[in-house]
């Protein structure tokens, strides 16, 4: 036998609706506590290249490698979530990332090799993702699954409460004060998930080792499809989240704190559209949705490739962005939670989710580089068109039939 049934799961009757939603609800609020702690450094960039006189290369490479490493540390996280569920791993993550935070505020921002030591374990934060996604999963029936994981997966804002809180918060304080603050809400949310949060009874449970149900996840089809689809819909959201900082600064000339202003606007937009994503996707059907979403932002990162005035073009092409990429998103785990086997959902959204972080984790450096050598953004962002174009060709083509054939 490869799987077993929960303990509790003979013992309660189905879950009330308001204990769904309690579960959802803290779930969100870890999963954007520890994306907030995850995105620190993003907004900090411009200031510690100016402090360290990093190269643009090596401030891409900066905010660049918790996105890598969280995107990488999601594959066991999944496996061990299906393993030992969410009621430990996040608690335990979310204690565990306490620790490159107050690294970083207190020690590790005087040079570049503590910074990446820092942001390389402060990556941590970022696989509460593959937490997430089996846990909320066990909760809601099918028909539920997409708008819940869509909201779950709204907890990518706190990526938005790092760009609006970070500055001003080192701006009145020190450096180490949002850092401080951050590890503060993380001690608190850590104590009171261990208290509240409960796994769905009935949850199936993997008895194999890790490493034979990861191998095993990598054989699915689902599996492969939705990382490609994954890497470029939350990959571009990702990119855009640590990059469009510096982007903004450097294309528009705008002041620090205007730039993270607008990005935080932008990873707002991305965030409501997710959970939109997926309630569309429970409606109707999640290929419709992501090939759509995948067609607007080859339309936008095509217009945005020619840097257009930032108003209002430009706005319009980042905010249209935005919406697309969320809402793909959302609909790409609705794909998941439709497909996979219910005992590998936490191995498949890890291995996703570390498809989507990596496809987060290139565009900084290409853009950071392609800046350095040709002093022009365009080519990445054509790039971009390129590929979301491609996404949406083979969402439409080999994705569709595989979709149909699973659920006919």
């Amino acid at each position: 036998m490869d799987t077993q049934a929960s303990p509790s799961s003979t013992e309660l009757g189905a879950p009330s609706t308001g204990r769904r939603v309690l579960m959802l609800v803290l779930a969100t609020v870890g999963f954007t506590v520890n994306f907030w702690a995850w995105a620190l450094l993003s907004p900090l960039a411009p200031l510690f290249k100016d402090r360290l006189d990093l190269t643009s290369f090596e401030q891409a490479l900066l905010v660049a490698v918790p996105v890598v490493v969280g995107s990488v540390g999601r594959i066991p996280v999944g496996a061990l979530t299906d393993r030992f569920g969410g009621r430990l791993m996040f608690p335990l993550v979310s204690v565990i990332t306490i620790v490159p935070v107050l690294f970083l505020g207190l020690a590790g921002h005087d040079s570049l090799a503590a910074l990446l030591v820092g942001g390389f374990v402060l990556g941590m934060g970022g696989t509460t993702f593959a937490i997430g996604v089996p846990f909320v999963n066990a909760w809601f029936p099918p028909s539920r699954r997409g708008l819940a994981i869509g909201v779950f997966g709204a907890g990518t804002g706190g990526t938005a409460i790092s760009a609006l809180t970070t500055v001003p918060l080192v701006n009145s304080g020190s450096v180490a004060t949002p850092f401080v603050v951050t590890a503060v809400v993380l001690a608190v949310y850590a104590v009171v998930s261990a208290l509240l949060l409960r796994d769905a009874p009935g949850r199936t449970v993997p008895t194999g080792s890790i490493r034979r149900r990861v191998l095993d996840t990598a054989r699915l089809p689902v599996t492969w499809q939705a990382s490609a689809l994954y890497a470029v819909a939350f990959g571009g959201f990702v990119a855009f989240s640590v990059y469009l900082p510096a982007y903004l600064q450097t294309a528009y000339g705008l002041a620090q704190s205007d730039a993270a202003n607008r990005m935080a606007g932008f990873v707002l937009l991305a965030v409501v559209a997710r959970p939109t994503g997926g309630w569309l996707s429970d409606r109707f059907d999640p290929v419709r949705v992501l090939t759509v979403s995948l067609i607007v932002v080859t339309a936008g990162a095509a217009l945005q490739a020619f840097t257009p005035p930032l108003m209002p073009l430009g706005t319009i092409a980042f905010l249209t962005m935005a919406a697309a990429l969320g809402a793909g998103s959302g609909a790409v785990f609705a794909l998941v939670a439709l497909l996979a086997p219910a005992n590998k959902v936490g191995s498949v959204t890890g291995i996703v989710g570390a498809a989507g972080g990596l496809g987060g984790f290139v565009p900084p450096l290409v853009m950071g580089a392609l800046y350095g050598a040709v002093s022009s953004y365009a080519l990445g962002l054509a790039a971009l068109a390129m590929v979301a174009a491609a996404a949406a060709a083979f969402t439409w083509t080999a994705v569709r039939r595989a979709a149909a054939g699973a659920t006919a």
